[in-house]
């Protein structure tokens, strides 16, 4: 077994992941006390290693970290890696979207989810990365209770419904994060727990 450091302090990542995860070899947990690095990358993959980095410096042991945000194409990939500080508050995030998107037609409101992951090891070493995406549609309007952040308003066209508006098991099947989450974890269960019993 193995236990696996998120960096982060978001109880609702520390919730996906478990939820996402089904090899009961992984055990993840959070980054105990301050934690605040400095996204300061050019792109998801660096803003993970540098989050993974710092999460190793504090923890000492294997630390998972992703970068996780919503490109609109009709917004040239906006908010982008500014995801989580495009406006005060997720209300005001959204808002803001559907501001800059109302003169927008449907079919030109082509977006996706990027989720980059980087697993470091306990000193700082980059092991592995993943990057996982889903593509879909800016809604005109928010819907659905499910999920958090842009959720509310990103369509998926093959469930014909919001990604807030989609039952927690399809969620965790198809999210970004998922899609990067899965292979990280056969990764690491293929090549760090074999030789944990060496």
């Amino acid at each position: 077994m193995i236990k696996i450091i998120i960096a982060t302090s978001n109880p609702h990542k520390l919730e996906e992941i478990n939820k996402i995860n089904t090899n009961p070899n992984i055990v993840f947990d959070v980054v105990k006390g301050e934690f605040n690095p400095d996204e300061n990358g050019k792109n998801f993959n660096e803003n993970a290693q540098i989050k993974a980095k710092e999460a190793a410096k504090i923890m000492k042991t294997y630390c998972l970290a992703d970068d996780s945000g919503l490109c609109i194409d009709a917004l040239e990939g906006a908010p982008g890696i500014h995801s989580a500080r495009y406006a005060n508050t997720q209300e005001e995030k959204i808002e803001k979207v559907l501001e800059q998107l109302k003169c927008v037609p449907y079919d030109y409101r082509t977006a996706h989810f990027v989720c980059s992951m980087v697993l470091v090891d306990a000193q700082g070493n980059n092991v592995h990365s993943e990057e996982g995406r889903v593509y879909g549609y800016i809604d005109d309007k928010a819907k659905g209770t499910n999920g958090f952040g842009y959720d509310p308003i990103f369509f998926v066209p093959e469930y014909n419904k919001t990604m807030a508006e989609l039952p927690e098991e399809v969620k965790n099947k198809i999210s970004h994060r998922a899609k990067a989450l899965n292979p990280m974890i056969d990764w690491i269960s293929n090549n760090i727990i074999p030789n944990l019993k060496d």
